[in-house]
């Protein structure tokens, strides 16, 4: 299926959109990748999803890719006596290890490694930053507290240690499990969830070793000190702007957001945008004004993907998210605007020949007003390439891993086709133009700008261009 637009869509499924039929009708809509959160759900329910997608994938010819959303370390309060309780301004609360119902003057909090990272003068903030706590008092076992902003305190709320680097991995036990069990389902994508230093990405991929591609989540302020570390050695990176609206001054966000896609892009490295993007439509069928400017923000700043959560998984109508999303996308990519931008900011090429070759293709197709750029792939590089030029035309991607077109579909503008490799160049020139004219990109007597690596099936050697047309 050939979409009208370049940046790509992510959706959540949930219970409200679980079934094939509902899947399908969020793929015509214009889902590109299905995301499976593994915060919720039981894995019998994750596998029914995935068989689900790919029986989509199956009936409409088109590669899906699939991620695995793991929950990540996630610090709570424990139980609180009764339907809660309410803390006032002022007032002192202590935080603590006994494990005992909490109630109007202490509660629970079973993270021993909180303890050990907190310091007097920091804030705790709990419920999403509905309450703050300043920390007046430490000892091994407990902190008393200061209410800096009070509120209703329940059961298991969340808490955010914005100032602390926490002594934990990205991958709790159950993290481990759920990631054993989405690797040998056969996701695409694991985005590993409060990312906080590089080794938490290695870790990860010493556990994946190679069986899925690693997204970083950028939700904590820590991962910030080292973030074009974590950009490195991640494959792609997620701006999940809940956490991190939540332990970062909500006015820093938006300009965070924005550099954060730019390191992204110059790195060549898949970038997407998510959290409450259309949080209303979970309960309405139409977005507000400025969630659909918040959609646009997004594309015109050249994020790869963006991503629904609720709106999808749990909403009244997953769908018609979609829908919207996607009409957004694809009016801000046909504004001129929307093109200087992309011309203007696209990253310069590096030293290998794939890079030069690519850029030089992006250049051609201007030249020659090519009606598409095709390129051959393996391991999927020469592709990401292509994407990072943010090419004015269509890039059709040709590869015989079906593994790897999945993995690109989060990518901005590549369409990929599973095929098989080229036997050589008259081939190659062959099964492009097919490609092309199948997927409705071109016509008899269009031109396209082919590039690939000979000798044919090399990963990361691509050192050819050809320009062809089609018959």
């Amino acid at each position: 299926m050939q979409r009208n637009r370049s940046t790509k869509i992510i959706a959540t499924l949930g219970p409200a959109s679980g079934e094939q039929e509902t899947i399908a009708a969020l793929h015509a809509a214009g889902a590109d990748l299905f995301r499976l959160n593994f915060s919720h759900g039981e894995h019998a329910d994750h596998l029914a999803r995935l068989n689900a997608i790919r029986a989509v994938e199956q009936a409409v010819g088109t590669p899906i890719g699939v991620m695995a959303d793991l929950q990540g370390p996630k610090i709570r309060i424990g139980t609180i006596q009764g339907d809660g309780v309410d803390l006032a301004v002022g007032a002192a609360y202590r935080l603590d290890l006994t494990g005992q119902p909490g109630d109007g003057q202490r509660a629970p909090l079973p993270h021993p490694e909180v303890f050990a990272a907190l310091e007097e003068g920091m804030d705790l903030l709990i419920d999403d930053g509905r309450l703050r706590l300043l920390v007046k008092q430490l000892g091994d076992d407990y902190a008393e507290c200061e209410v800096v902003t009070g509120g209703r305190l329940t059961d298991r709320k969340g808490v955010n240690l914005p100032q602390a680097l926490l002594p934990l991995g990205a991958m709790t036990a159950k993290d481990q499990a759920d990631l054993r069990f989405a690797l040998e389902a056969g996701v695409d994508w694991v985005a590993l969830s409060f990312v906080q230093r590089p080794d938490d990405i290695a870790e990860a991929r010493r556990l994946i070793a190679g069986r899925a591609a690693v997204m970083a989540k950028i939700e904590k302020p820590a991962a910030l000190c080292q973030i074009d570390e974590i950009i490195e050695l991640a494959d792609a990176v997620m701006v999940a702007r809940g956490d991190l609206g939540v332990e970062l001054p909500v006015e820093e966000v938006p300009a965070l957001q924005k550099d954060l896609i730019r390191r992204a892009r110059r790195a060549g490295k898949p970038v997407v945008v998510a959290t409450q993007m259309l949080e209303s439509m979970i309960s309405a069928p139409v977005p507000t004004r400025a969630e659909v400017s918040d959609v646009a923000t997004a594309v015109y700043d050249g994020a790869d993907a963006v991503m629904l959560s609720g709106e999808t998984a749990s909403g009244g109508f997953p769908v018609e998210a979609v829908e919207v999303m996607n009409r957004v996308a694809a009016k801000v990519e046909g504004d001129p605007g929307y093109r200087a931008i992309m011309d203007a900011e696209h990253a310069d090429p590096e030293a290998p020949s794939a890079d030069a070759i690519t850029a030089a293709a992006r250049q051609v197709a201007e030249t020659i007003s090519a009606t598409a750029i095709v390129t051959y792939t393996t391991s999927g590089s020469t592709a990401l390439r292509a994407a990072r030029e943010r090419p004015p035309v269509p890039t059709l991607v040709l590869t015989p891993s079906l593994i790897t077109a999945r993995r690109l579909a989060v990518a901005w503008g590549l369409s990929c086709v599973h095929s098989a490799d080229a036997s050589g160049f008259t081939d190659m020139v062959d099964r492009a133009c097919r490609a092309a004219a199948d997927r409705g990109i071109a016509t008899s007597g269009d031109r396209l700008v082919i590039t690939a690596g000979v000798p044919f099936g090399t990963p990361g050697a691509t050192n050819s261009l050809r320009i062809a047309w089609v018959p």
